[in-house]
């Protein structure tokens, strides 16, 4: 490597404070692999985000021209004192992924959009109705295919000028005896045009008009030419030539099928886009799915009886109620039909449940009601449940209702286009004989293999070459970030943070840029171990091209690939915010104050428990066969601690997320979710509750926080109200909350912060005068409490709380709880959207510990480890083992070695992703897993285990 003489050659951050960074000086290594790791809430992405990206987005706005910049909104600037030697900055993180149910991979990826162009240009266009290859040709072509008979060949030129038309077409054929022709040929039989012709005009009808008699051979090609022009005028560009022989060849001038009479449009990119009105199917507007409203979660339980409440879709639970108008319409229904309200649905025929769910079919039945206006009997056609509710849907006005209809829906595919989202004029034309739904469907292993053996003609090759070129290169680059599973046509909504990151990642390569800083928040996320190697080369491929990259990183692969690494802390939140170290892997692991560097050089590290638990008993997944599963049978041990792994897309969380959380929750919880493909599960009467924890923020608003989500807020109120001062003035509890008149500062509505809008300038936050952002009145803050108000209780962190509170033994149990999921540094009142995704994570799991364990409850974490450092990992096992030690059941999917050595029970997912995916390939302890040759965890967890 060449000697550094250069100064240009570091990024130089002089006084980063931004968050909590504590005047941070750092000199970081220009176009380097440079990895940014500390503990959860030590300011790493302050540092990387919140100050490098920023003013490198900032700075490079400012260079835009004033009217540009009014629509690019305002940059805040980052308070740090100064940036040098920084390049214009691109981020990658896991937030900024496209929900929209329009956007796919391949619209993400822009590959879609090429395939459009390919398509356009070099597709082959077939009749949407009887499927024969449509070719557009010129009268030339025609001669030339023409003359190609064999010679003395006689042909007749006819005009096919009616087609399955009915009528007696009189006019037409007097048209014709004017214009001098002579023969007609109708439905097959020849007639002189000076007979008369009588049809039925009751009968469609095949009219062709014969314009020519020739034998094939030479100096008949002028004669033939303006035979050709004459039909082609005659018949809207169609020719049939009739060889005598019984054989037919039929030429169209434009885009026509000379059988059918489908013609189809000028083929061009905009016809095979879903997003445009040309191009998608006019049923679903492009988008492959509709909203229907499922007889499932209408009547979720069939064993319950209406009378006892079996319907509960909104607008019909009040049938329980024998004074209702829907109950009077199915008591009217049971007299007609003869049946009983009392009998569980399930037993009802087929046909009663048709006339519930379907309605009368416009048969008149009648209801008798007894209402506030009166009583009378009323004639009703009954339209049925879902009819009823369907029309309840569109004419309410209310956005809440609307949604809370809509959760008594499912999405099913379109019936028009079966999903595939295009008109079918735009899914006939194929390249490769595939039409472009079916290369999108493909996996991109797959795709990668067509693409690479598709033959084409020398046109087609001269045409397509420089599209097929970036298709395949893009195709490469999904190849080498891990992603070989997925399909084009996937939605990205459904991807998960990590995969989401590898495929803008993958983008950017593609586009080749130079002189960028690149910064990436924990790409590593959802992968296995196995592709870990590739997402490194793709790195340091974008590093060797000239690019910076700065990646905020826990993985123990990357720090010891990188050229460079920063460890901020010593701790995290108030403790952390200053640089630790920097250096190599080597560099850190000499180094003692750093504890990243403890854990790489193994002087700290994670033990493997002494023993493996037992199970208590089991769950048992029947036929799972949702997305990729292939119809397994999984047992699931409970009371214990069970890691679900597999390479990506193995099919892990189809099996965990989809089919044994949805189908638990709407067993055990009452929710209405509609669980994966699967035959069913047996031993839920075992478990009676199941919790998902994961990285959703707590709240979306900065009223919800650390306090309120664990519930320790309302007795500490409750306590606040009990206090002398409290008594004296007559406060109850509310008076303590931010959230309702009374106690708070009305100035801000307890916010403590007012948002002043600035045109052309962002938004100005500033604390609210009256309050000083204490949030609360004067009077409130008067009540104390050893010494301290509600405000000063809520600006503790947990240590210091947990100090104050340590004679409550009620209030001490949950704030030692979020003490012992490592959140000892933030505040009781930290606003939620301050807090990270691991951080939300942890105050579940703290309030899931603090509640009173029945010994029953199943936990399902997915990828707990995001966001979190060998020292969180550490405490997140601790946890995960206290949760499993009452009796309860953890089952976590996780790629983390650390978390998978220390599990009681591996359930291996593979052997490979997608289509090549779930099946189960491994289980028992690690041991046993590690010892099986065909997982490809087993391979890595050994090295864990000695």
């Amino acid at each position: 490597m060449a000697v550094r003489t250069h100064d240009n050659q570091f990024i130089k951050i002089r006084g980063a404070n931004e968050n909590n960074l504590k005047n941070l000086d750092v000199d970081i290594p220009r176009n380097e692999l440079v990895v940014l790791t500390g503990l959860s809430g030590s300011g790493k992405s302050s540092l990387a985000f919140d100050t490098i990206y920023a003013e490198g987005q900032r700075r490079y706005m400012e260079s835009l021209s004033s009217y540009a910049r009014q629509f690019l909104g305002q940059m805040e600037k980052p308070d740090v004192e100064s940036i040098e030697g920084l390049s214009p900055a691109i981020s990658i993180d896991q937030k900024s992924t496209n929900r929209n149910p329009r956007s796919t991979v391949g619209t993400v990826t822009e590959i879609y959009d090429y395939f459009r162009l390919l398509y356009a240009r070099i597709g082959i266009p077939h009749c949407p109705k009887c499927g024969k290859e449509i070719k557009k040709q010129t009268v030339d072509q025609m001669v030339d295919q023409i003359m190609s008979l064999p010679q003395r060949t006689k042909l007749q030129l006819l005009a096919p000028v009616v087609r399955g038309r009915k009528g007696t077409h009189a006019k037409l054929l007097d048209q014709a005896k004017r214009s001098g022709y002579v023969r007609v040929q109708i439905d097959g039989n020849l007639y002189e045009l000076s007979e008369e012709i009588k049809l039925d005009k009751n009968i469609k009808h095949n009219i062709e008009i014969v314009v020519d008699r020739l034998v094939v051979k030479e100096g008949i090609e002028k004669r033939l030419t303006d035979s050709i022009e004459n039909v082609l005028n005659l018949a809207d560009g169609l020719l049939i030539v009739d060889t005598m022989d019984g054989n037919q060849m039929n030429f169209s001038q434009s885009f026509s099928c000379p059988d059918c009479g489908v013609s189809i449009d000028e083929i061009e990119p905009r016809i095979f886009s879903f997003n445009n009105p040309f191009g998608a199917c006019p049923a679903c507007f492009g988008l492959g799915y509709k909203m229907e409203f499922d007889v499932d979660l209408m009547i979720p339980d069939q064993s319950l009886s209406i009378a006892k409440g079996a319907i509960v879709v909104l607008g019909w639970q009040s049938c329980t109620d024998k004074g209702s108008f829907t109950r009077a319409i199915l008591d009217a229904l049971a007299e007609e039909y003869h049946f009983e309200l009392d009998t569980p649905f399930q037993d009802y025929p087929d046909k009663i449940k048709d006339v519930i769910i379907n309605g009368t079919r416009g048969k008149e039945i009648k209801v008798h009601y007894k209402g506030q206006r009166g009583e009378g009997i009323y004639d009703v056609a009954f339209e049925g449940l879902v009819k009823n509710v369907e029309r309840r849907y569109r004419e309410t006005g209310s956005e809440s209702s609307k949604q809370e209809y809509e959760s008594f829906m499912r999405i099913t595919p379109c019936p028009t286009c079966k999903g595939q989202r295009l008109k079918k004029e735009a899914l006939a034309v194929t390249v490769g004989d595939k039409n472009i739904h079916e290369v999108t469907s493909m996996s991109i292993r797959k795709l990668q293999v067509f693409l690479h053996e598709l033959q084409l003609t020398p046109t087609q090759q001269m045409i397509g070459e420089q599209v097929l070129k970036e298709i395949r290169a893009r195709v490469g680059f999904l190849m080498n970030v891990g992603l070989e599973y997925l399909t084009l046509s996937r939605a990205t909504g459904t991807l998960s943070g990590g995969e989401a990151q590898r495929i803008r990642l993958a983008t950017q390569i593609g586009s080749g840029l130079v002189g960028v800083a690149y910064i990436l928040d924990e790409p590593s996320i959802g992968l296995h171990q196995r592709d870990n190697d590739k997402l490194l080369a793709t790195l340091k491929h974008l590093r060797d091209l000239g690019n910076t990259l700065i990646v905020v990183e826990h993985d123990e692969d990357t720090m010891r690939e990188a050229d460079c690494i920063v460890d901020i802390g010593p701790g995290a939140g108030e403790h952390g915010g200053q640089l630790v170290a920097i250096g190599t892997a080597e560099d850190l692991m000499k180094n003692k104050d750093s504890i990243t560097g403890q854990y790489l050089s193994g002087a700290m590290k994670i033990p493997v428990p002494k023993e493996r638990r037992k199970p208590t008993g089991f769950l048992t997944i029947r036929g799972a066969s949702e997305n990729n599963l292939k119809n397994i049978d999984v047992k699931i041990p409970l009371g214990i601690m069970t890691c679900v792994t597999g390479v990506s897309g193995s099919g892990k969380s189809s099996l965990i997320n989809e089919i044994l959380y949805k189908s638990l929750a709407r067993k055990l919880n009452r929710a209405r979710v509609i669980p994966g493909k699967h035959k069913g599960i047996d031993g839920v009467e075992q478990l009676d509750k199941v919790i998902d924890i994961d990285q959703s923020p707590i709240g979306r608003t900065p009223r919800s926080n650390p306090a309120t989500y664990t519930g320790v807020f309302d007795q500490i109120r409750d306590l606040f109200a009990t206090t002398a001062d409290a008594k004296a003035r007559g406060y109850k509890k509310g008076r303590f909350s931010f959230n309702v008149k009374g106690g708070r500062c009305e100035a801000c509505s307890g916010d403590g912060i007012l948002k002043i809008e600035m045109h052309f300038l962002p938004d100005v936050y500033v604390p609210c005068e009256v309050c000083q952002g204490k949030r609360y009145n004067r009077e409130t803050l008067e009540v104390k409490y050893k010494g301290k108000s509600i405000y000063d209780v809520l600006n503790m962190t947990v240590e210091e709380a947990l100090t104050f509170f340590e004679h409550l033994p009620s209030i001490k149990r949950k704030i030692q709880t979020l003490y012992d999921v490592g959140l000892s540094y933030i505040r009781l009142g930290q606003p939620s959207t301050e807090l990270s995704g691991g951080e939300a994570q942890r105050i579940k799991l703290a309030t899931e510990l603090s509640k009173r364990s029945t010994g029953k409850t199943i936990y399902i974490l997915d990828e707990p480890t995001t966001g979190l450092h060998f020292a969180d990992v550490h405490k997140l096992i601790e946890i995960l083992r206290r949760l499993a030690e009452g009796g309860n059941t953890v089952v976590v999917i996780e790629h983390n070695l650390d978390v998978i050595k220390t599990a009681d029970h591996i359930i291996d997912i593979g052997p490979e992703g997608g289509d090549k995916g779930g099946t189960v390939i491994a289980t028992g302890t690690p041991e046993d897993v590690a010892a099986n040759p065909v997982s490809y965890t087993g391979r890595y967890v050994s090295k864990y285990l000695n």
